[in-house]
């Protein structure tokens, strides 16, 4: 069909233009480019192009333009960094999420995540999603245990409409009780699909047996909760907690004071309100188990990170920890660089066959955190990978077991992970946010690199020994009756190693 088609077209063209054409175009010469005519009218492209005007390039080093800060009479603060380019990021960032739900308030934080971007005071939610095409930007919104995000990704040239909608959409919700209950729906209809991501469900798990108190909370919502939420609970819980001494207003790529023309019109009139003691939290331990009938059993073994975020230097050398231990998946695409050089991979993953996953994970929050094992096997071996990671943990504590090479690969590894996240306007304008809520202030890229140069190896060793000195959490989904039991893995590690 394509070579019909082409034939009826060159019968529709000119001779004469088909003579011209190859006349100046064409040649039988042999492709040299020191002979005659040839070389005249091709000339080499390492020449400059007659004519051309090249654009100044940019210098070796450009130094990073600073993060501003901007606090408003009410507490609100508004914080950016410049950048060159034709797009820019910006985001609202809310201390608030499950740690502070009460019992009737339960899973709000799941349905406020689901809800952003929905129906305004001022806009339907088809016209909020009219604007955002528009503008060929893209939104989301998330939630954590302690902190809600709400970003915008946008060309500069449209900031203002983008500032403006996506305030609008934080400052003036309605939710409205269709749009919830239209929520609600889908959330019930994914609640049987909640195992099918093993490593979430787990996770959620832990923080259910290992924390009495606010992180005991559930990030999803559980079904019981489902059937009494509604549009009146979750705006109660709306006003309570995204008030403006708990906001954040982030950017990348902007001019301070530009986003603050654009900003202050909309932000300086909410109100002030008395500061909100953060609910309280105790790592205690313990062990839940999910029976399912499954081929696959997983567990994940955890012990607290105390400190959390609040203990930087502590929080840096978990980051390097968990990359030294590595792990994955039993196949990887790809060589050393996706992992397969790591402790977990050549000394558990390449060994038994019978492993399917088994990585190191991490889940911190601003004054804990959790650090383990995530493992997935068959029920016939899932006895034997328990005791595997409980020893893999006992090995990274003990004195004398990690090399400086691959205690240096890990930090280099960890902080090519940090440089290349930074390239990313979104993680960029998270940075600013979530550090500012956290912190107060945004600490340099130059302050984590120099805690991470600073590392050695006895930094990991005693670092995996003040986890591994908390009582063990484990949470296991599957055939749970091959799993050891929780008093089993509590005397392997308290026994002297």
């Amino acid at each position: 069909m394509f070579r019909s088609t082409a034939r009826s077209l060159i019968r529709k063209i000119p001779k004469t233009w088909v003579h011209d054409f190859g006349a100046r175009n064409l040649s039988y010469e042999p492709l040299s480019w020191s002979q005659g005519s040839y070389a005249t009218r091709m000339p080499p492209l390492f020449h400059p192009l007659p004519g051309l005007r090249l654009p100044q390039p940019l210098p070796d080093h450009m130094e990073r333009f600073p993060t501003k800060i901007t606090t408003l009479p009410n507490g609100l603060k508004i914080a950016s960094e410049d950048s060159l380019g034709p797009a820019a990021c910006v985001g609202l960032y809310v201390d608030s999420g499950s740690i502070y739900e009460k019992d009737e308030s339960v899973g709000v934080t799941h349905l406020l995540e689901r809800m952003a971007f929905k129906s305004t005071r001022n806009r339907s939610h088809l016209q909020i999603v009219q604007e955002i095409e528009a503008s060929g930007g893209s939104v989301g919104g998330s939630a954590s245990r302690e902190q809600m995000a709400y970003t915008y990704d946008t060309l500069k040239e449209c900031l203002p409409e983008a500032v403006e909608l996506l305030l609008d959409c934080i400052i003036n919700p309605v939710f409205l009780e269709n749009e919830v209950q239209e929520q609600l729906m889908q959330v019930k209809g994914e609640i049987g699909e909640r195992t099918k991501d093993p490593q979430q469900f787990l996770l959620e798990s832990l923080h259910l047996a290992g924390y009495s108190g606010a992180l005991q909370n559930p990030l999803m919502a559980p079904e019981e909760a489902l059937n009494r939420l509604d549009g009146s609970i979750i705006g109660k819980f709306y006003r309570e907690n995204y008030t403006a001494d708990r906001m954040v207003l982030a950017a990348f790529g902007v001019d301070h004071e530009n986003l603050l023309a654009i900003a202050k019109p909309f932000l300086s009139n909410l109100p002030r309100v008395l500061p909100v003691e953060v609910p309280k939290s105790t790592y205690v331990g313990g062990d839940i188990r999910h029976k399912v009938d499954s081929e696959k059993t997983h567990v994940a073994l955890a012990f607290e990170v105390p400190g959390g975020w609040h203990e930087d230097k502590d929080a840096t050398v978990l980051t390097v920890l968990q990359t030294l231990m590595g792990g994955g998946g039993s196949f990887s695409a790809g060589g050393p660089g996706k992992g397969m050089h790591s402790r977990l991979y050549l000394r558990v993953l390449n060994k038994y066959q019978e492993v399917q996953s088994f990585s190191a994970f991490s889940s911190i929050c601003n004054g804990t955190g959790l650090f383990g094992i995530h493992l997935t096997t068959g029920s016939d071996f899932v006895a034997k990978a328990v005791n595997i990671a409980a020893n893999e943990l006992l090995v990274v504590a003990t004195p004398g077991q990690l090399t400086e090479v691959e205690v240096n690969r890990a930090k280099n590894a960890t902080k090519s992970a940090v440089l290349t996240n930074l390239e990313s306007r979104a993680i960029v304008t998270e940075d600013i946010g979530r550090q500012i809520l956290t912190y107060g202030c945004r600490k340099p890229v130059e302050h984590f690199l120099h805690i991470l140069n600073e590392l050695t190896l006895d930094d990991l060793t005693l670092m995996a020994q003040k986890i591994l000195s908390s009582p063990p959490t484990m949470a296991c989904l599957g055939d749970v009756d091959r799993v050891p039991s929780y008093d089993s893995i509590i005397k392997q590690f308290q026994t002297p190693h």
